[in-house]
Formats: C-alpha cells, structure tokens, sequence
C-alpha cells in the first residue's frame, strides 16, 4: 500500500460525543482502515456523522459524504423491513406457507415452510450442495427458481442455520409474488426516494463512479468443522457470485448487494428503533413490527459457528457482539460493516467501510465506535 500521508477525517459530532470521534480517528491510526463512515441518531436527531480516509486502493479519493459503499449483509436488516410491509398484504403475515404465494417452493417436501420460517433462517436452504455455474447467482429469478426445488439440508423448522446468499433470493422472490415489485423497487420507491435515503438494492450504472473500492480480507473467516451446510454457504466454489462487477452493483441481491453511505443505514435502520417509524413515515403496523423483530429462533447456528437469535430477519445482540446494548437489534455485513438499533435508547448506529476483515460477527473497528458512543450517553 503506498504512503498516502495522514487519512483525511471530516463530519460532524455533537457537543458531548467527542470520544466518538476519537474512537473513529483511533481506527485509522491504528492502521485498521481504508475508508469508513460512521453515522448515530438518538432520538431521531443525528449526533454523530463522520466520514475518513480514502474511498480508492490506492489513497488518492478522499472518502466523503458521496462516497458509498456495498455494506454486504448488513443489508438483510434493510431488506427486512420491505418484507414486513409486504406480509401486510397476507392475513397470516410470516406464518403463512410460502407455497400460497410462490406454489414451486413446495418441491422436495417444502410446501408447509411458513415466510417467518424463511425470513429466520430455518428453510435448510442456505446454499446450493451441488455444483452450479457461479453465474446463476446473477440472475435472480433463475436462482430463486433452482432454489425452489432443492430439497432442505435439515428439517425446516427444527433448526436455523444462516443463509448468507440465499436469503436475498428467497425473500426477493416473496415479495415479487406478494406485490407485483421487486423488493429493491420498494424500497426506492416507498422508501428512500420519498425520504431522501441514499441506499439502493441494485444500483444503476450511474451510481457506480461514486462506489468505494474495496479491500478484501488475506484470511478466510473461522468457520470451525466444515459441515455440509457450512460448505454449502460458504466454502464451495459455487457459494457465491464474482462480487462487485457492473452486473452485481446492478441486480438486486437483498442478502448483500445494497449499497450506500453510513448516514443512509442509519436512518433506515432507526426503524428498529422507533417501532417502524423512518423520518416520521410509518413502514408498517405496530403488530407486524412485532413479528418482525420478536426472536423465532434462538441458539446453535448449524452454518455460523456461534449461537444466534434472528428475528424475521433481523439479528438480536444476544452475544454483545454488537455492543453493550442488551436490546440491540441489528445485523453486520462480510468484511465488517455494522448497523444496530437500541429501541429502549432510541438510539441506531451505523458503521461502513472498504478494508474489510475476517471477523465473521463482531468487527473490533465497529464495536470500539458503538461502545464509545454508549460510554457518551
């Protein structure tokens, strides 16, 4: 990497949130960044929006508040949010068969899995455990079809096991058959165009000049024993597409393609916060909010090697890897990227970056910010 000189450190904090700042600064010093933005709102008020360091490899773009960046699966908790909105159209919500609206998912004994189900990571579809063309990944509706018939690696419903990829194209492919729109759509649509919101799920070409580069990890993640789920999801050579091509920024991937500034996830994510309220919008109804974030499951992950607790897609903070907050609802994203909501505060938080690490839950850089600005409050 070349000597690009001190990283260029710009934003704003509130009068008290000065550590927070410190802390953001600390992470370039200690030469654990590239380019990073980190976004807080408490109470619906912004008291932390800060943006550094280099949105190139090569240190010659500053990274500012333009920049954005795909935040990987730190999307899912924004993906959710569209899903819930759609089950309103469905008189059982997340407990209704996804067979009723999408009729080809109930191949290989699959036709009494409930959306809930899927949204929580309990399908046993987490990926595809026999070789495909990697390019299958980039054709939604072709991979949500080949999805639909394969038969589940465990019984749904008597375990979860996280579906990194595959998620995005199962719950793409609900809502498709539940609205009529892709998810991507309403969430520009209904969303962040009326709002303000700069995040996108599938991102035209003519945001591409605005994406920052980014670094992937030298190591691979630890995954401990490779189970078949574990390979499936993660280690076959089929797991996943060729990331950050013209094709991948442009189609819609609502498990990892969305792409944005910290400040937009921020906001989007406050919906966990305010009981599905964004900028004074109401998203969805309190009972359907209460579906969405209640935990379905809680215990052994079958794919990542911890215990988890999701939600219909959105992860509860039940190991503190997220931060000091007990009632944390959020989700982090391959490489490092973070978002988490504490409702009982008020408070939503919002970290994103290009140099990413191998830390699968947890990123150090992500949580030395979130407990600064709990050290602050």
């Amino acid at each position: 990497m070349p000597d690009t000189g001190p990283a260029p450190l710009s934003g704003f904090v509130a009068p008290g949130f000065e550590p927070v700042q410190d802390a953001f600064a600390d992470n370039f010093a200690r030469g654990e960044e590239q380019g990073a933005g980190f976004s807080v709102i408490l109470d619906g008020e912004v008291v932390v929006d800060l943006t550094g360091g280099w949105a190139d490899r090569a240190g010659t773009r500053a990274w500012d508040g333009r920049t954005i960046v795909p935040v990987y699966s730190t999307t899912k908790g924004i993906a959710a949010l569209v899903m819930a909105m759609a089950t309103e159209a469905l008189p059982a919500g997340y407990e209704t068969p996804v067979a009723e609206v999408w009729p080809e998912f109930a191949a290989a004994g699959k036709g009494a899995v409930t959306i809930g189900e899927v949204a929580s990571h309990q399908a046993g579809l987490p990926g595809f455990a026999e070789a495909i063309d990697p390019a299958l990944w980039l054709d939604p509706p072709a991979c949500a079809a080949a999805l639909a018939q394969l038969a589940p690696m465990w019984p749904p419903g008597s375990a979860h096991g996280y579906h990194p990829l595959t998620w995005g194209y199962l719950v793409g492919e609900i809502v498709r058959r539940i609205t009529g729109r892709t998810l991507g759509t309403i969430l520009r649509e209904d969303i962040c165009a009326p709002l303000g919101i700069d995040f996108q799920i599938g991102l035209p070409e003519a945001g591409h000049d605005r994406v920052a580069e980014i670094l992937r990890p030298k190591a691979l993640a630890e995954l401990g024993e490779i189970t078949p789920p574990r390979r499936a999801a993660f280690v076959s050579k089929w797991a996943a597409p060729d990331r950050g091509g013209a094709i991948w920024r442009e189609i819609e991937i609502p498990s990892a393609n969305g792409h944005g500034t910290a400040s937009a996830v921020a906001t989007l994510y406050n919906a966990y916060a305010s009981v599905g309220l964004i900028g004074g919008k109401r998203l969805m109804r309190p009972g359907t909010f209460e579906a969405l974030t209640r935990p379905r499951v809680d215990g052994p992950d079958l794919v990542l090697p911890m215990t988890t607790r999701f939600g219909a897609g959105i992860m509860h903070n039940n190991l503190k890897a997220f931060g000091p907050f007990e009632d944390g609802l959020g989700h982090c994203g391959w490489g490092g990227s973070l978002a988490i909501a504490s409702p009982s505060r008020g408070l939503t938080c919002a970290y994103v970056m290009n140099r990413q690490s191998n830390i699968l839950v947890g990123d150090p850089r992500a949580v030395r910010l979130v407990e600064a600005v709990a050290g602050c409050l």
